[in-house]
Order: structure tokens, then C-alpha cells, then sequence
């Protein structure tokens, strides 16, 4: 029998940009069994609730994860004005859409970048955040924040994007998907992306389910599931399907994110095309009494926010289900079996961001 060894992994690794931490139960070059640790950067943001006003909460909200840092505005704020019954002009959820997608395409070109330096494809790496770039110029542009955007509020948005500037951005969106395509297409038809890829940590449709996996993660295993076809913001009116693979592996997730840029793209086109004249924001008077569940689709899955409030400026309690925690059951379970050498491929295959999982 050979012996077992536990190596800790994280939660600083040179291939990891995520402070995550995992016991691995090894024999010789196996993972056997996969025990993770949270909490290591846990910083209380929940109880914040208790010191800000539900209104200046947005902005601790905003600051739960940077690479998503917007669409958790925008999930909070909904749930605030669902309890409030604030009707939201349409415009601004319009302006939502564009942001949030414009969101998912540069969280999924960093990904992409972090994935190619996982294996040694420096040189894409590069290129892809080189993209990524151009991406976030359109968003401090339009927003005046490259990380935190600051433009949702509770009742609508703060800024507005005229429709001069609408055009420009169209024009830029075409060039950044062009290039997008150029790199997209080395990274998934490279043989040796392939070779590392392919067959590797395997996670069944069965088992996608069973795990409570979310995102890309469950819908690379079969599943059709995308939060943003609930029809919240401006989605009811757009026309989309949820990108799917039926593989399970690293490759399958890999190719779902690939393609999930580019419905972005047509996304804030569609958006873009039929976005209504109007004001940007409601007036908000009196505070929130009541309780939501707010669901929304992040770059890596859906997220849950809980919000209950009792009348008063400040609210009774604040809880986030933030799809990375929801996926480490599904990355364990692949984990257990694969080489040693592809633990840091798998663990990015998920897209950790352990900021939202701790908070």
C-alpha cells in the first residue's frame, strides 16, 4: 500500500490568484481526498449592515469582490427595491444590463489570462489581459471606476451613457471582439491546451446537480441553467441561451466561459439597440420593512442575496450565496483522484474568487 502524504496547498500558490486554501491527502502523485479552508481573509462585511444606511450600503456591497463588482450592486439593489416596490425606469435597467455584461466579458478575459499562466501559455496571458484592458476603458469611461463603478444605486443608476458615446463604445466592442476571437481560438484548438485540458476533472451531470454547483461550472456538465433568463434588469427583453457542454471536464468549462465573451457581446448590442429613453433613477423616500431573496447571474454563477429590514435606515440582516461557495463542493469531488500536477488547472476551472466566498 502506498503511503499517504497531506500537502497543504495555498493559500499562497505561485499559479493561484486566489488565497485559497486545501488539505491534499496524496499516494505518490494521487489526490486521494481534498479538504478545504475558508475564512483566511474573511472580513465581516455582512455585519456592516449595522453601522451603514441601507442606501450607503451599496457600496459595501460593491466591495465584496472587485471582478464582479458591480453586478453585487446590482444584486443587492434589486433586492432593496423589491422590497420598497420602487418602480425602476426602464432605462436604467437597460444601463444595468450593458454594465454588468461588460462586467462578465472582463472577469472572463481575466480568467482567460490566469488559466494560459496556469500552464505555462505566458505569452496569451498577456494578450488576453492586454484585451481586458481596452475593456475597462469603456468602463472608466462610462462609469468613472475601473474596479468599483459606483453607478448603481437603490432606485436606478447614477450616471447615464448618451447615445454618441453608445456609438463609440459599439464601434470599440466590435475591434475588442475581433481580437477576442483571434485569441479564443489559439487557446481552445492548441493541442497542448488540449492535452492538459481534456478528460480532465470530470464532474457528471448527476453529480453537477447532486453538489449544488452553479455558472459555468454546471452548466459545462449538460445543465441549462443561467439566472439571467429569470428576465431581471433588462433580460426579458433580450434574446439569449444559456451556452452548455455535456463533457464535464476542464476543456468543457473552459469553452463555455470562451463562449459566454462573445454572448456578451451581442448582448449589450441587443441592449444597446433597444435601450429606451427616460430617466436614470427614482427618488427614494422612507425605509425598507420586509424580506427578499435576490438572484442574479455573476461571471461565475448565480448568486443569493438575503435581505431583511425592519423599518428603520439600517437593515436587520444581510446574507450572500456567492457562487464560488457554492462550486467548492463540485471542485473537491474533481479533485479527488486527479495527478498532482493538475490541481492548480482545476481549481481555476471554477474561476475561484475566495474575497466573495469569505467576504
Amino acid at each position: 500500500m502506498a503511503n499517504r502524504t497531506i500537502i497543504p496547498f495555498g493559500p499562497q500558490h505561485p499559479v493561484l490568484p486566489e488565497p485559497i486554501h486545501l488539505d491534499l491527502v496524496c499516494e505518490d502523485e494521487k489526490v486521494i481526498e481534498a479538504i478545504p479552508s475558508i475564512g483566511f481573509i474573511h472580513r465581516g462585511l455582512e455585519r456592516l449592515v449595522e453601522k451603514k444606511d441601507f442606501q450607503e450600503f451599496v457600496f459595501v456591497a460593491e466591495r465584496i469582490c472587485g471582478i464582479c463588482s458591480f453586478i453585487h450592486g446590482q444584486a443587492y439593489c434589486q433586492g432593496v427595491e423589491e422590497i420598497m416596490q420602487l418602480p425602476v425606469p426602464p432605462r436604467a435597467h437597460y444601463l444595468r444590463t450593458i454594465w454588468g455584461e461588460l462586467s462578465r466579458i472582463h472577469s472572463h478575459l481575466l480568467w482567460l489570462g490566469l488559466m494560459a499562466d496556469g500552464f505555462g501559455f505566458e505569452s496569451l496571458f498577456m494578450h488576453s489581459w492586454r484585451v481586458r484592458e481596452r475593456v475597462l476603458d469603456i468602463i472608466e469611461a462610462t462609469t468613472g471606476g475601473r474596479v468599483i463603478f459606483g453607478t448603481c444605486k437603490v432606485g436606478g443608476v447614477r450616471r447615464d451613457i448618451d447615445a454618441a458615446t453608445m456609438k463609440e463604445i459599439l464601434v470599440k466592442l466590435a475591434d475588442i471582439e475581433r481580437e477576442t476571437r483571434e485569441i479564443v481560438q489559439v487557446f481552445v484548438n492548441d493541442g497542448t491546451v488540449k492535452h492538459r485540458l481534456c478528460g480532465v476533472g470530470v464532474l457528471s451531470r448527476d453529480e453537477a446537480y447532486a453538489l449544488g454547483c452553479v455558472g459555468p461550472t454546471l452548466r459545462a456538465s449538460g445543465w441549462k441553467s443561467d439566472t439571467r433568463k429569470l428576465g431581471y434588469a433588462a433580460f426579458k427583453d433580450l434574446t439569449f441561451e444559456p451556452i452548455t457542454r455535456t463533457d464535464g471536464d476542464c476543456y468543457a468549462r473552459t469553452a463555455v466561459r470562451c463562449d459566454e465573451i462573445f454572448q456578451s457581446f451581442d448582448l449589450i448590442r441587443q441592449a444597446a439597440g433597444k435601450m429606451p429613453e427616460g430617466e436614470i433613477a427614482v427618488k427614494v423616500t422612507g425605509n425598507p420593512t420586509g424580506e427578499f431573496f435576490s438572484r442574479v447571474e455573476q461571471p461565475r454563477g448565480e448568486v443569493v442575496y438575503y435581505i431583511k429590514a425592519n423599518g428603520t435606515k439600517n437593515l436587520q440582516r444581510f446574507r450572500v450565496r456567492t457562487p464560488t461557495f457554492a462550486n467548492v463542493a463540485g471542485l473537491v469531488k474533481t479533485l479527488q483522484g486527479c495527478d498532482l500536477a493538475d490541481v492548480p488547472i482545476l481549481i481555476l476551472t471554477i474561476d475561484p474568487c475566495i474575497s466573495c466566498t469569505e467576504r
